[in-house]
């Protein structure tokens, strides 16, 4: 029945409210990081070069992105080591995505699109086959020596529980962020009669504890997917 679907601003919208909320939620998120990027890049093109490399003194767009980018950067180099800032693209693009569905969750009218499965497994399935990718691409065939196990003679034991345990992957990462998520946008939502209203009744203790899951869970994420491909790209190292 269509009066099970949630509402949001997008239904207003002809042809965009018929999708799924994860879509239509999921697109909104592309859609503003493009613009904030856009405008920072436009930003610092046509500053001198000098305000490029200082920092500004008061809170801004760029220095809340610049911060994100020197966290993310310093676990890239400390999980993956001297190569770990080839992966910022990757890594970033999940970290700023995950990171601005889980708060669209505290907007009124907006529905967070990792409050839902399908969202959260595409994620996840990046981050599977990224992994693999890169494994390939740093060891070559030798890669697959490490489902292997080892010991050659124990290979056929050791086979299907490397799979299993990479599969496993995909769906730790899936169900952690949509069950924290989901949790999390429900509990706000039972906090009032009207969702729309959130805002004039949630109290800041409440904002601060949404904004501080959705910063925890989009950590984890990005921590874990660090360590997925740390192992990959190291492996045969040792």
């Amino acid at each position: 029945m269509a009066g099970h679907a949630p509402f949001t601003w997008f239904h207003y919208i002809p042809g965009i409210g018929s999708l799924p909320h994860q879509v239509s939620m999921a697109l909104f998120v592309l859609g503003l990081l493009c613009v904030l990027a856009y405008m920072g890049f436009r930003k610092v093109a046509s500053g001198p070069a000098v305000e490029a490399l200082v920092p500004s003194d008061r809170l801004t767009i760029r220095n809340i992105f610049e911060l994100f980018t020197e966290m993310v950067l310093k676990f890239l180099d400390d999980i993956i080591g001297h190569r770990g800032r080839e992966f910022l693209p990757l890594i970033g693009t999940l970290g700023f995505f995950i990171f601005f569905s889980n708060l669209l969750g505290l907007v009124p009218g907006f529905l967070p699109p990792t409050d839902n499965l399908n969202t959260t497994v595409a994620c996840a399935l990046v981050v599977f086959f990224a992994t693999h990718y890169y494994g390939v691409k740093t060891h070559g065939i030798k890669y697959l020596k490490h489902f292997l196990g080892p010991v050659l003679w124990l290979s056929w034991l050791m086979l299907p529980i490397e799979i299993i345990s990479h599969l496993a992957r995909v769906l730790s990462l899936s169900m952690r962020l949509f069950g924290n998520i989901m949790a999390d946008h429900m509990l706000l939502s039972m906090t009032l009669a009207a969702p729309l209203i959130l805002p004039l009744f949630l109290s800041p203790l409440s904002l601060f504890l949404g904004v501080f899951v959705s910063l925890i869970q989009t950590f984890i994420f990005v921590l874990l997917s660090m360590i997925y491909i740390s192992l990959a790209v190291e492996e045969s190292e040792h």
